[in-house]
């Protein structure tokens, strides 16, 4: 069938044919995914009232934490889905895939239930004012709590559709979604139509992401008895024999998220005591930061199933020259984005915005942060090959020090050193520490598996 013809891309296809048959729709998905992102923060912008990015500012920690969700399942599923593949376990994959979707289902609306009890006390901690509150609760009413439920399915889904190789459906799902937000904003959030605000920019991506969720199942319906894919509940007796495979290596992916929330909550918080144009500034620059993340973050989708198929087929040097083009084009694309960004920050900010002191405090961060793209760059690849390989002690220390261990005992350092500039130095400091963790690892697992002699 048309998904074994596919699984020879991960087992036969030349290295560079492979590599490029993966990360590209991942990564075009992901800049898709980027663009829907930057289009809230883009035409709330255009309203040039600082107070609406702000509050988008404010819920962006408690939207992360909807991927940190995905990822338990979507990249924890997919890893186990391409190694059950790897080791030719057919019907391993269909359980796996099932247990995946319906634990993805009952998080996300589990988070959205949980969301909407504790709204008032988790915006305010994430920094929400008297000028902010109101407005991000009507944004996270719609990211959040309606809209939750299918933000995580369309990124488990995608991941999984990915798994059996399945990049380009993937990447056409995930695109769907992004260009109808795209669509959909300026008419929700602009006066001379719906205007709504910020509000609606949350609006049009709640309806994006139940789109792209809708057009998943669809296709999951449409090639049933050909994908390795399915929802049969009947497969969740199986769950005491799956459950761990999935969570062992979805848990540091989700951990890392989810301390992501935690460490982008503190630095917003240390931010709020600053000028509201600071808030704003933040979010902008957290914005245009994405673009290398979210290009490291496609590379690493798109190789994990190539790198955990290899892995458990037992090609590894196929596993290890995939690895390290990953690594390379990712690494290039970071350089590329650092130089641009130092070149043109206040350009760059004032695409957002008009308001004077917004671009200038802009300005200055994105300088400061984007120092850390080319560790980001690598980073991100490291702890993939980590959980393509099964390897969820080397993948959950270097999740946790990228995020979370590091960042508040650090933001309270260089906030009292260097008052609110101090914190845009943070995450430089600690995806440089990441990274030389990252290789440690890296090496102690290469030679132990040259040692086996595989």
């Amino acid at each position: 069938m048309k998904e074994n013809r596919n699984l020879e891309i991960f087992s036969s296809a030349p290295i560079r044919k492979a590599v490029a048959l993966q990360i590209i729709p991942a990564v075009a998905s992901q800049m898709i995914t980027l663009l829907y992102n930057l289009a809230d923060t883009y035409f709330v912008g255009m309203l040039d009232a600082p107070h609406e990015t702000a509050a988008i500012t404010v819920v962006y920690p408690s939207f992360l934490m909807l991927t940190a969700i995905s990822n338990l399942f979507g990249v924890g599923g997919a890893s186990a889905i391409a190694r059950a593949l790897g080791t030719k376990d057919e019907e391993g994959a269909r359980r796996i895939s099932a247990i995946s979707i319906w634990g993805g289902i009952l998080c996300a609306l589990l988070f959205s239930c949980i969301f909407f009890c504790l709204e008032e006390p988790v915006l305010r901690l994430c920094g929400a004012t008297a000028d902010t509150y109101e407005i991000a609760r009507g944004y996270a009413a719609w990211v959040v709590i309606l809209g939750g439920p299918f933000t995580i399915l369309n990124t488990l889904l995608a991941n999984l559709v990915r798994a059996e190789g399945g990049a380009s459906q993937a990447a056409f799902g995930v695109s769907f979604g992004g260009v109808l937000n795209i669509i959909l904003d300026p008419l929700f959030v602009l006066p001379q139509f719906l205007d709504q605000g910020a509000v609606g920019a949350g609006a049009a991506t709640a309806i994006s992401n139940a789109a792209a969720t809708v057009y998943f199942l669809v296709y999951l319906s449409r090639r049933k008895g050909s994908t390795y894919l399915n929802l049969s509940p009947a497969n969740l007796k199986f769950i005491s024999q799956y459950w761990r495979p999935i969570l062992i290596i979805g848990f540091p992916s989700a951990l890392q998220y989810a301390l992501t929330v935690v460490a982008t909550a503190a630095q917003a918080k240390f931010v709020s005591q600053y000028p509201t144009e600071a808030v704003a500034a933040l979010g902008i620059v957290k914005k245009l930061d994405q673009l290398p993340l979210y290009f490291s973050i496609g590379v690493s989708n798109g190789l994990l199933p190539l790198l955990a198929y290899n892995h458990a087929a037992g090609n590894h040097d196929r596993r290890e020259k995939a690895f390290h083009l990953g690594c390379l084009v990712s690494l290039a694309f970071a350089v590329l984005c650092l130089i641009c960004y130092e070149l043109f920050a206040g350009f760059l900010v004032s695409l957002f915005i008009q308001d004077d002191l917004t671009v200038q405090y802009g300005a200055a961060f994105l300088r400061c942060m984007v120092t850390a793209m080319p560790m980001m760059a690598l980073c991100y690849p490291m702890i993939i090959q980590f959980q393509a390989m099964g390897q969820a002690r080397a993948s959950l220390v270097c999740s946790i020090l990228r995020k979370g261990v590091l960042d508040i005992p650090f933001l309270f350092l260089m906030d009292a050193l260097f008052p609110l500039y101090g914190c845009m130095w943070v995450q430089p400091i600690v995806d440089t520490i990441s990274l030389v963790v990252a290789i440690q690892f890296y090496r102690n697992i290469r030679r132990n598996t040259l040692a086996a002699g595989t």
